[in-house]
């Protein structure tokens, strides 16, 4: 049987949000989670991704004119991840409200990013559905402020084999392959060299490091700068 974690009323989510729906059962249906059954949250969780996806990708666009397609996609991919979201998701205690399984509330479940993501953008596809694109991009962009207010072009500061990764899904496209094509040194001086292949380049991008780890993100770090590079030639 479905619960809600805390018997706490929808009125006092939707006075968090500053939004009062029209129809109940969207907003009831996006507080769902799938452990409850077959009427849950995962269709408005998708039309919501599609909608955050949006607003974002706008917001971006007006407010760095200067960036490229490559840079303004890294920025948005950084704000619509999962950790992202279920940050946002916590400032407003989505949490407390999520209809959580039997199993899924012992395992307390409202604490997971993932659970907590995903019903953030349900909520997003529910009050779209609910009002219109404008209603919806203002939540959104209330929602995001004070991180619009402290983004700069040069974020994210991530390392590039993330920051590729994240590049590389928004643009729903294939993750890189990482290869050691080469190994050479004494034990405490080993070098080694790493090919990465990514979907969109010729050819695999060659780099080495003092390890697996740091030759993959010097290869990765290539990629982005030839991605960004490709998408200012087109």
């Amino acid at each position: 049987m479905a619960r809600v974690r805390r018997n706490n009323s929808v009125s006092a989510l939707q006075e968090k949000i500053s939004y009062q729906f029209r129809d109940a059962i969207l907003l009831e249906t996006a507080l769902t989670h799938s452990s409850t059954g077959k009427a849950n949250n995962e269709r408005l969780e998708y039309l919501g991704d599609a909608m955050l996806g949006f607003i974002i990708a706008e917001a971006l666009f007006l407010k760095f004119p200067q960036l490229s397609e490559g840079h303004l996609t890294r920025l948005r991919a950084s704000l619509v991840r999962r950790e992202t979201l279920a940050q946002l998701a916590r400032e407003i205690d989505l949490g407390d409200f999520l209809r959580l399984g039997a199993g899924e509330l012992k395992n307390e479940g409202w604490r997971r990013d993932s659970t907590l993501a995903n019903a953030l953008e349900a909520l997003i596809g529910a009050l779209y559905l609910d009002s219109d694109v404008g209603t919806c991009r203002a939540f959104v962009v209330n929602l995001y402020a004070d991180l619009f207010e402290n983004i700069a072009p040069d974020m994210p500061a991530k390392d590039p084999k993330t920051a590729l990764q994240e590049l590389l899904q928004a643009k729903k496209m294939a993750l890189p392959s990482y290869e050691i094509i080469k190994e050479e040194g004494a034990a405490h001086l080993k070098t080694f060299t790493v090919a990465c292949r990514v979907a969109g380049l010729q050819e695999p991008v060659i780099a080495a490091g003092s390890s697996k780890r740091n030759a993959e993100q010097a290869a990765a770090e290539d990629v982005l700068a030839r991605l960004d590079a490709a998408d200012g030639e087109g």
